[in-house]
């Protein structure tokens, strides 16, 4: 995307950064150009890395899919259990051609292996299938473990620690060995929000304080580092393969905290923080928060600045890489100017100080009542074409 970005950024300070125009569902949405400051950053690879990276999307609720209790021979139902569709090349190929240069591919592992956590063939074969397609198109992609929350696989406090650290230790073995000739466009995410599921108090709200968050975060650093461990000694190109690692529920304010600690690693700055901000909050992701999203009002903008400028200053600053796994903001009744705005400054904000960002795209027929879906899968085609050009054009002139 990188060379996609430069032609558009080329344009518009041609034009004198007059925004432009975007037709989508019959209406006339104004695509914001959002001027930022320049955020300096150490000269190093993974700087450079991350700026390769430029703007992601997801392709959620497809292999993230899972349904406990389904016979093993349904498994491969999975995949479109969701979202209602399968994905096509077509479709890798449509994410590809608007110009990201990252694709996210959420993996839930849970229903797809044995007693000792041996990963079905069939499974492993149609992911990598996929994988191979968005590699074809240059995309950088990233996979990992994702709704593998359960007593059984992946839970991150002392009790279930050893089923949880075979766990990891199997699953990522098992990727690392197929996916050991993968340059570093391939890049691995350990964990995808890990925290105490189904903990009234504590699953979406991390308390410092409190010693079942404490244990909880220390299991999570311990995961984390099996993860490294376990990928490095995998041989290939895993030895310097590019490794994301979330804090508490993958949220900002937990990886900047004195209870998340970066990984050892035998590799030089390889080590990415994962983090996922569906900010602000009320705005982008409540059902019950606002529909309105405004430029000039600090209320807004500010939770957005706050956060990153955090995770600029613990990591960026020091020239420790960051990716944004997650974001977006849900439809609610229609308003597109809102999201599109929204859009225009996160993406600016994010990669002015140089984290690339991957938007959550749910599939807009999937059900679920979020609805941040941009793409239509079974026509591969943009539903919010407006939303992707303010992702683009702002990627382009916030670097």
């Amino acid at each position: 995307m990188k060379g996609l970005c430069c032609v558009l950024a080329l344009i518009l300070l041609t034009l004198s950064l007059t925004p432009t125009l975007a037709q989508g569902k019959g209406e006339k949405v104004e695509v914001p150009v959002i001027e930022t400051k320049t955020y300096e950053v150490p000269d190093n690879e993974a700087m450079a890395f991350l700026d390769r990276m430029g703007v992601g999307w997801n392709l959620g609720n497809t292999f993230d899919a899972y349904a406990e209790g389904l016979p093993a021979y349904r498994e491969m139902e999975l995949e479109s259990l969701w979202c209602g569709f399968k994905t096509t090349e077509k479709t890798i190929k449509a994410v590809a051609s608007a110009g990201f240069s990252t694709i996210r591919i959420p993996v839930s592992w849970h229903n797809h292996v044995d007693a000792d956590f041996v990963i079905s063939e069939k499974w492993l074969d149609r992911v990598q299938q996929v994988v191979d397609w968005a590699y074809g198109q240059g995309l950088y992609v990233i996979i990992n473990t994702h709704h593998d929350e359960g007593f059984d696989y992946l839970y991150p406090d002392s009790e279930h620690y050893e089923t949880s650290e075979k766990y990891i230790r199997s699953i990522w073995a098992q990727l690392s060995a197929r996916f050991a000739e993968y340059d570093e466009k391939l890049i691995f995410e350990s964990m995808n929000e890990p925290r105490l599921k189904g903990n009234a108090a504590y699953e979406w709200v991390f308390d410092g304080n409190s010693a079942q968050c404490r244990d909880s975060a220390e299991c999570i650093n311990r995961l984390n580092q099996v993860f490294v461990d376990t990928v490095r000694a995998s041989g290939g190109n895993n030895a310097l393969r590019y490794l994301m690692v979330p804090a508490y529920d993958a949220a900002p304010g937990n990886a900047v905290t004195a209870l998340f600690t970066l990984p050892q690693d035998s590799a030089d700055n390889r080590i990415i923080v994962s983090a996922h901000a569906y900010t602000p909050y009320n705005f982008a992701l409540s059902a019950g928060g606002t529909n309105s999203f405004s430029l000039k009002s600090s209320r807004f903008t500010g939770e957005i600045d706050s956060f990153m400028n955090s995770l600029y200053r613990k990591y960026i600053s020091k020239g420790i890489p960051v990716v944004i796994g997650e974001f977006g903001a849900r439809d609610k009744g229609g308003n597109l100017t809102d999201r599109v705005a929204f859009t225009a400054y996160y993406v600016a904000a994010s990669t002015s100080r140089h984290m690339p960002c991957c938007w959550w795209d749910n599939n807009s027929f999937s059900g679920d009542g979020e609805n941040f879906g941009l793409l239509t899968r079974y026509k591969s085609a943009w539903q919010y074409p407006e939303i992707v050009e303010a992702m683009l054009i702002n990627c382009a002139l916030g670097k």
